[in-house]
């Protein structure tokens, strides 16, 4: 959705934010002294006029601060320009309340979808970041948001996908516009998790960006693009040495993405060869796909299922969760006749997983517990452990600085 350049009638909120001053006090001011009196001035009034004009005119010039408003580009958005940097930060899906928090952000978040079981999910990975904490349990639930919600939160900013949120079952593009018109404006991209489709409405303008493309314009969304790129340098190096140390393709490990409420009852599985940032912690290690594109992601699948894929390697999604035990989920694989019998099964290869919907700190993580995960000879072994949070590992066996990450959100670096 491009920005919508039709003058409207009166100002709305944001345009009062924007031109506020200047506007209303400038405006006025112009309106009384533009036209007054000069007509009948003699030429001592005009020079000394003059004068005085010319000196209160550098000393205007000299107040007056200079504009620092500033836009940025992205689909499906368009171009969203800001004054300021917003404070207040609406988000919807935790890869954008992860990109806050990156940035140093993460208190200035004041909604996000299942906030107790992501504050948690979280918590599970800062653990091994000296001085970096998050706390939104306590925050607004906001899948199901609604527009007066948002009027309530009073946002700067709405890191969410209006394509994605016209979607739910009470809003249409009249209620989107309207957000964005008398609140705050949206800047989201969430169908590139897994490069679903849009709706009508967006059809022919949605682009797809990785985790990391999105991230630097949320950066720059937020003033942040120092943070970013120290973080982002910390990323390239990660892929860099996962890249120099995979083996080769033969001799990867074939993988499926499991979760489950109950293992032995429902099951769903996730492809882990799909495009999208949902995989983005997996995809560089190019395994193998053990259904081998006979499923969809996403699919219910059971035991026999799982037992004709055979896969090497079983990521249970939430198994970082603290009631979450993956040691009973393994004694249950282990006792069941058909589950026993698959290949990571008996090799003591079912690991747990964080999150897909993974902010930047959390997709650092990720990728250095799959590369453990899946290739223990090169990248150093997983520590076999119940769940969360996340192992202590020997700093000469870890991949990325976790001080130095830290110091970044601090933004102490």
């Amino acid at each position: 959705m491009e920005r919508d350049e039709t003058p409207r009638k009166g100002l709305t909120r944001r345009d009062y934010v924007k031109y506020g001053g200047a506007a209303v006090g400038g405006g006025l001011l112009a309106g009384c002294t533009g036209e007054g009196g000069s007509e009948s001035t003699t030429d001592a009034e005009t020079e000394s006029t003059t004068e005085t004009a010319t000196e209160t005119a550098t000393e205007t010039e000299t107040e007056t601060p200079e504009d620092s408003s500033y836009s940025v580009t992205m689909s499906p958005v368009g171009t969203v320009e800001f004054d300021e940097p917003p404070q207040s930060i609406f988000t919807r899906l935790t890869h954008h309340a992860g990109m806050a928090f990156a940035l140093g952000r993460g208190d200035d978040v004041n909604a996000v979808n299942g906030p107790a079981y992501y504050d948690t999910t979280w918590k599970q990975f800062t653990a091994r970041l000296p001085g970096v904490e998050v706390d939104w349990a306590d925050l607004y639930p906001s899948w199901e948001t609604s527009k007066e919600k948002l009027y309530e939160l009073d946002s700067d900013v709405h890191l969410a996908d209006p394509a994605w949120v016209v979607q739910l079952e009470q809003w249409d593009m009249d209620d989107i516009e309207e957000v964005d018109d008398n609140i705050s404006p949206w800047f989201g991209n969430s169908l590139s998790g897994r490069h679903a489709s849009p709706t009508d409405e967006w059809t022919g303008d949605y682009e797809y960006y990785t985790l990391w493309e999105q991230f630097e314009k949320v950066a720059q969304v937020l003033n942040e693009e120092e943070r970013y790129e120290a973080l982002a340098a910390v990323h390239d190096d990660l892929l860099a040495t996962i890249e120099a140390g995979l083996p080769p393709e033969d001799e990867r490990p074939s993988v499926v993405l499991l979760t489950a409420a109950d293992i032995e009852k429902q099951i769903w599985a996730y492809t882990v060869g799909n495009p999208g940032f949902m995989t983005s912690h997996i995809r560089p290690l190019a395994p193998r796909d053990a259904f081998e594109g006979a499923i969809e992601s996403g699919s219910n699948v059971d035991f026999e299922a799982l037992l004709e894929a055979d896969p090497d390697v079983i990521l249970f999604l939430s198994g970082m969760q603290p009631n979450v035990s993956m040691n009973d989920l393994r004694a249950t694989l282990e006792d069941d006749p058909v589950a026993a019998e698959i290949s990571a099964v008996q090799n003591g290869r079912v690991y747990p997983q964080g999150a897909r919907y993974q902010g930047p700190i959390l997709n650092l993580f990720q990728l250095e517990m799959s590369a453990k995960q899946f290739h223990p000879e090169e990248f150093g072994a997983w520590p076999t452990s119940d769940g969360g949070p996340y192992p202590e590992i020997p700093e000469e066996e870890q991949l990325f600085d976790r001080q130095h990450v830290a110091d970044i959100i601090n933004g102490e670096f």
